[in-house]
């Protein structure tokens, strides 16, 4: 009778394994609407790839990352990112790198990415630095202040931003966990949407006068990306 009980746990732990592992794979883009004409289709998940005996080194190979980026901008910062469009042989391996400049007290502003985990690294100056969990876990932060040779990690799909609390320019790396994790900076999507979010759906969402609304849907929202 062990034997019996043994065996059918074994095919229960089987069975959900095999339901656990059949899932679709995680989208790569926004959205992907279905098309039934197949010469105006572009990729799905990734993009077509070349021919193996057509590869080349320079096909995984990128310079440049090392010069500074323009921050003159209203929030002070340039992420410089490089995914499959700008490093071919970044297709299908599920990773991409950023570059971010700050300027002296200028910030990434809040943001997600709803597609990577990211791991942030300084290596100039100084950056606060923090995330915002989700509704289930009471929207918690944690911020941490980082000097040169720091880490500090986003998980997948939290808010989070950075701020360079200094007079001096600060420069950070970041690896993705997705080669197009996704950029949604907040501001700019709830407020600068295309067309415009009702302003009566936002007043009553954060709970201010439609005026308020109405003010910020009319500011120019900056996208440093």
């Amino acid at each position: 009778m062990k034997g019996v009980c043994f065996l059918l746990t074994l095919a229960v732990l089987a069975l959900a394994t095999s339901i656990a592992t059949a899932s679709d794979p995680s989208p790569l883009q926004d959205f992907c609407v279905a098309v039934d004409e197949p010469h105006k289709t572009l990729f799905v998940n990734g993009k077509f790839c070349k021919d193996p005996k057509l590869v080349k080194a320079e096909d995984f190979f990128f310079s440049g990352l090392n010069t500074p980026r323009d921050t003159n901008n209203p929030v002070g910062s340039n992420v410089t990112q490089l995914n499959a469009d700008k490093i071919p042989g970044f297709n299908t391996l599920g990773i991409s790198l950023a570059r971010i400049d700050y300027a002296p007290y200028g910030q990434n502003p809040p943001h997600i990415h709803p597609r990577g985990s990211e791991i942030l690294v300084v290596v100039k100056g100084t950056l606060y630095v923090g995330f915002v969990s989700s509704n289930q876990d009471g929207n918690r932060l944690f911020t941490k202040v980082l000097k040169e040779g720091d880490v500090f990690v986003f998980p997948i799909g939290m808010i989070h931003f950075q701020f360079n609390p200094d007079h001096t320019p600060a420069v950070a790396f970041a690896g993705l966990s997705s080669q197009n994790a996704g950029v949604i900076t907040i501001a700019n999507t709830v407020f600068g949407s295309n067309p415009a979010i009702n302003p009566d759906i936002l007043s009553r969402a954060f709970q201010v006068d439609k005026n308020v609304i109405n003010y910020l849907q009319k500011q120019f929202w900056y996208d440093n990306n």
